[in-house]
């Protein structure tokens, strides 16, 4: 079963590897992005997610190590030694990001450039302390987003807007063992962490695409609602299902970009399926459930049914995938990871 790295990689570079591994095959050979290739042919190139910078997928388009926990030097040296700087490796994942440079980045993950380079040009200096040092406009709220007002190699523009994973937009309470049937359904409330000094997954997507679009040769944009994932492991269906929200208005987004413009191919699709499923809202279901008041009244139960009570796992259910634009006719409902990127890399027109 893939895990979110592997699954990555895939599509990212069109080769398969290992769970864990970003960038790099089985046997370690780092492969080119599709991010890095449509830097090479001077389109500008975003990554924007809800997670850490530095998680799975995010990662999966700027770096290339063999696991993907190396998010900072000094773990980097421990469990990548052959990707550590004082090895001769790239080094760690965010000091890969500052490498690979998109012209727009933005997520979680500040904690991370806390750390000091241990070697290479930057040894002493703090990751944050480098970035800012190459150039790079550091953006920490929503204010200050919407206040950017460019983005390129000699500016670009780099969001820290967490120390990890930014907040959900719902909170409610985790699923537990017929938690449908022994408790009364609940009704998702705002998570007061997301006040409006955190910008939205829309309104990132948004200035991603207008700053992007300025460059007359095309751009690249990776988007990523990261939470739906990180909740389904969690049992929690209000910051899941909040998330999915908030990935359906950043989509809305791109969409009306596309058909305004004309010229741009949107995919919608996940890395791998979960183990949340919606069930009858008597039913007996062996893992964790959960009851919901809906908006329209009504009540929908929220089921996770592959682990009691540990984090629940990735499964292997197929996935929807869909896209609007040109190219869009070769994306179809049987997609192996590893063709998106062919897909992705023709609508670029990239070598």
């Amino acid at each position: 079963m893939t895990d979110s790295a592997a699954s990555a990689t895939a599509w990212t570079t069109g080769v398969k590897t290992y769970n864990g591994a970003l960038g790099v095959d089985i046997h370690e050979n780092s492969h080119q992005t599709i991010l890095e290739l449509a830097k090479a042919a001077g389109l500008a190139t975003g990554n924007v997610s809800t997670a850490e910078l530095q998680d799975a997928t995010p990662a999966a388009l700027v770096a290339h190590v063999t696991s993907r926990k190396c998010y900072g030097p000094t773990v980097t040296s421990e469990k990548c030694p052959s990707n550590a700087l004082e090895k001769g490796g790239k080094g760690s994942i965010t000091e890969q990001l500052l490498n690979a440079r998109p012209d727009v980045t933005l997520g979680g993950g500040a904690k991370t450039f806390t750390e000091t380079a241990t070697a290479g040009e930057w040894q002493g200096k703090t990751l944050r302390e480098q970035a800012q040092a190459r150039g790079y406009q550091i953006v920490t709220d929503a204010a200050s987003l919407a206040a950017a007002t460019e983005a390129s190699q000699d500016k670009p523009l780099l969001g820290l807007f967490a120390d990890g994973n930014m907040p959900v937009r719902w909170e409610g309470p985790k699923a537990s063992y017929h938690g449908n049937i022994d408790k009364p359904p609940v009704t998702c409330t705002p998570n007061p962490k997301r006040d409006a000094s955190v910008p939205t997954l829309a309104q990132m997507t948004e200035k991603a695409i207008d700053l992007l679009s300025r460059n007359e040769k095309g751009f690249f944009l990776q988007v990523e609602g990261a939470s739906i994932d990180k909740q389904d492991h969690a049992a929690n269906p209000c910051g899941q299902i909040g998330e999915t929200v908030d990935l359906d208005e950043a989509v809305q987004k791109a969409l009306e970009f596309a058909r305004k413009d004309g010229n741009t191919l949107v995919i919608v699709t996940a890395d791998h399926a979960h183990a949340s499923q919606i069930i009858p809202a008597d039913s007996k279901a062996p893992g964790l459930t959960q009851a919901l008041n809906t908006h329209d009244g009504a009540v929908m139960v929220m089921s996770y049914g592959n682990s009691e009570e540990e984090s629940m796992e990735h499964t292997g259910t197929q996935l929807r995938i869909a896209a609007y634009g040109p190219h869009a006719a070769n994306v179809v409902g049987l997609t192996d990871q590893t063709d998106l990127f062919t897909t992705m890399k023709a609508a670029l027109s990239l070598k």
